[in-house]
């Protein structure tokens, strides 16, 4: 069956979603240093509700102060949060749009300067000057993935993203290049996954079963292992208690990195997962109408879309209209940016990747 980008598409949960347009989880450093919202972070997601997106997922927020990974991040870790969320979500739901927040730590990766601590990870890392969290610190750490949920619930949001990927710490302890502990959380695959199905469990037992709960992974880098990542993947799957799978690529069109792995596309290795109920959704080099269409189209439930989300905050109207739309390319001005909403601090951001601003 051709599946069309403005088809609806219901999650097992019991929330529906009014197309198939994600805005990835995109790093703005707009917030206050001390995790509070701001006006201007609230303005951008607010235009990409505005432009049509289903759903709309914040940038990642930290639920341990010494999770911190970039300077202006959006922190869940305090109830001093909740009033900045509770208006973040209510207005994302007036555009009959999904509001979901993601749940970070950033662990090692948490730049220097940044935290006031020293950073932590599954295991001491002398290159990131990390130190290895005891396990009553693993415990706490994953209570509070679980009561940031709770708070982010109590704020209006539908739903939460739990993120595995990307070299934070859930997959700092994914990864046996990184983890070398000797306890429960350490050793065979299933103990470094255990941590994020603790999570997991832990969230949907205190949110409920119709609140809709996600889990982002990355299959490659940061000491990822591919058929790891496939095999914990399933597992989330089969455990039954996420409502999706969002796996971030990379580019979508690529081949794995890893020689074992090369028998099929990148994406191929996950849409051929016996999925169940559980909807998945892809992220990487989606930036035309086209390619929404052809990633839908290769078994996929929803796409998840980055740049292409910057470029227009209005991306998903514009490839409703035209299936052959074709998104800007970069480089762009800074005027240009601001006219789609993002603030000037988001544009310093940018600025410092090549080939983004003119």
């Amino acid at each position: 069956m051709l599946i069309l980008p403005e088809i609806p598409l219901a999650f097992k949960c019991g929330i529906e979603m009014k197309n198939r347009f994600m805005l990835a989880p995109l790093t703005n450093t707009q917030s206050f240093e001390d995790g509070r919202l701001s006006d201007v972070e609230l303005n951008w997601l607010a235009m990409r509700a505005k432009g049509q997106f289903g759903l709309v997922m914040t940038a990642a927020s930290h639920v341990q102060e010494v999770g911190k990974g970039f300077s202006g991040q959006l922190g869940i870790f305090s109830d001093k949060h909740i009033k900045g969320h509770q208006k973040l979500s209510s207005t994302l739901n007036a555009e009959g749009c999904i509001a979901v927040i993601q749940l970070h730590h950033a662990g090692m990766r948490s730049p220097k300067g940044v935290i006031a601590q020293q950073a932590v990870s599954a295991s001491d890392n002398e290159e990131h000057n990390a130190k290895g969290l005891s396990l009553n610190e693993v415990h706490q750490l994953r209570n509070d993935f679980i009561e940031a949920a709770l708070r982010a619930k109590e704020s209006g949001y539908d739903g939460v993203e739990v993120h595995g990927a990307h070299g934070y710490i859930i997959s700092q302890f994914i990864s046996k290049e990184i983890n070398h502990r000797k306890d429960n959380y350490g050793g065979n695959l299933l103990n470094r996954a255990r941590l994020l199905f603790e999570i997991v469990d832990g969230i949907r037992k205190i949110c409920g079963r119709n609140f809709l709960l996600g889990v982002r992974l990355s299959p490659e880098r940061f000491g990822m292992d591919l058929g790891e990542i496939k095999q914990i993947a399933q597992l989330l799957i089969d455990e039954d208690q996420i409502d999706f799978l969002d796996i971030s690529l990379w580019d979508c069109y690529k081949m794995p990195d890893d020689e074992n792995y090369k028998d099929q596309t990148l994406l191929k290795h996950f849409t051929s997962l016996k999925r169940n109920k559980v909807r998945l959704t892809v992220a990487g080099n989606i930036k035309n109408g086209q390619d929404v269409h052809h990633i839908l189209n290769s078994d996929v439930d929803f796409v998840s879309i980055g740049k292409a989300g910057i470029l227009h905050h209005d991306f998903p109207k514009k490839v409703l209209e035209d299936s052959n739309f074709i998104s800007n390319v970069l480089p762009v001005t800074k005027d240009y940016l601001r006219q789609e909403g993002l603030g000037e601090k988001f544009i310093s951001y940018l600025e410092s990747k090549p080939g983004v601003i003119k």
